[in-house]
């Protein structure tokens, strides 16, 4: 079965050149044929050429007014349009083709030469349509494809939400509190990085981290998972520990840095655990260089560890222990500023101090 010919529309005033040019071009394609612009105007309305030939010089409306319309309504403008005129002027010419015309052709043509050039700019346009489908397939495949990652990436983040989050309720279940210690301390710790952001300290350190916060905020589940290796007796004693018990408690911190640097070595997700590594190893030193398992002072401490030393601390007073009543938030308030300068960072105290609503609205 024979292709469908394209439509040619050809626009001229003189009623020769029209005939002369649909006997030339009914080869190849379907013609109509058009005296006047103001005739294009009607066929294109039910009709979508492949390609307009456009005489220049009309009476009434010249193809340069002409190609300005075309050009403005969105259902025409990117029908390829080619001028055809008597003049041979190269100002004549530039103009056609500054107003969006792909081609300009002189009378009296040759019906080879026309017809050739013709195929050429359909094959172009022919590509140029090819070429934009493919794109717009190419980004609509990539779009799939990124929501798939995407949602793939999601259940792979939920999957490891749900195992940190069992593996933090084994901790507090271990350690007889299991009032949502951890869930609390991740509030905490989001409360005072934005509140850090929000008053411009530690500006390039916060900016890094802020950048990770989710992957961040999940991993300081772990900050305790060193309990785990922790006599039941010790963690669950209702008095004041000895010294002997005091010790090995204080081991919890080297050894939940243990416990993740040995999952680091079989996982691939190095920077989740080193933001966990650097919660469980350093909540516990102090600001003056008191604190354990290294002794580190002042700025030694990492960033995270400073932070989560205020967000645990400040959980572990507010909260019913063994060895404890809860405190409330207002004297829970203030042994933190007591400790401003020798157990915390001064300048994250302050940060504190900006989010105690927060703190006591929890959120």
């Amino acid at each position: 079965m024979e292709a469908e010919k394209k439509l040619v529309i050809l626009v001229d005033d003189n009623p020769a050149n029209l005939r002369i040019g649909k006997n030339v071009l009914a080869k190849n394609y379907a013609v109509a044929t058009a005296p006047s612009a103001e005739k294009l105007f009607a066929l294109l309305r039910n009709n979508s050429p492949s390609i307009i030939l456009l005489d220049i010089d009309m009476p009434e409306m010249s193809g340069y007014e002409a190609i300005k319309v075309l050009k403005e309504n969105p259902e025409t403008r990117d029908i390829p349009v080619i001028f055809l005129t008597a003049k041979s002027d190269t100002v004549d010419e530039f103009t056609g083709l500054s107003l969006g015309a792909i081609d300009y052709i002189t009378k009296p043509f040759q019906p080879d030469l026309l017809l050739k050039r013709i195929e050429v700019h359909l094959l172009v346009e022919t590509q140029r349509h090819t070429l934009k489908k493919q794109a717009t397939e190419l980004e609509d495949f990539n779009t799939n494809l990124k929501k798939m990652v995407d949602e793939k990436t999601q259940e792979v983040v939920d999957l490891q939400d749900a195992l940190l989050k069992t593996m933090a309720e084994m901790v507090e279940f271990k350690d007889g509190n299991s009032s949502g210690h951890i869930e609390r301390t991740q509030q905490w710790v989001k409360i005072l990085l934005e509140e850090m952001e929000s008053c411009g300290i530690y500006r390039e350190e916060i900016k890094h981290l802020n950048a990770n916060v989710n992957m961040l905020l999940q991993s300081c589940q772990l900050h305790d998972v060193g309990k785990m290796s922790i006599d039941e007796d010790i963690l669950r004693k209702p008095g004041k520990l000895t010294e002997d018990e005091a010790e090995e408690m204080r081991k919890h911190a080297v050894f939940g840095g243990q416990i993740i640097e040995k999952i680091e070595t079989m996982s691939k997700e190095s920077d989740f655990l080193k933001y966990a590594q650097v919660f469980a190893a350093g909540h516990h030193e102090k600001w003056d260089g008191t604190g354990y398992p290294l002794g580190l002072q002042g700025k030694e401490i990492p960033l995270l560890g400073r932070i989560m030393a205020i967000a645990d601390v400040y959980d572990a007073l507010i909260s019913k222990r063994p060895y404890k009543e809860a405190f409330t938030h207002e004297i829970a308030v203030q042994i933190i500023n007591e400790g401003s300068g020798v157990q915390f960072d001064p300048s994250l105290v302050n940060v504190f101090n900006k989010a105690v609503s927060r703190f006591k609205a929890g959120k």
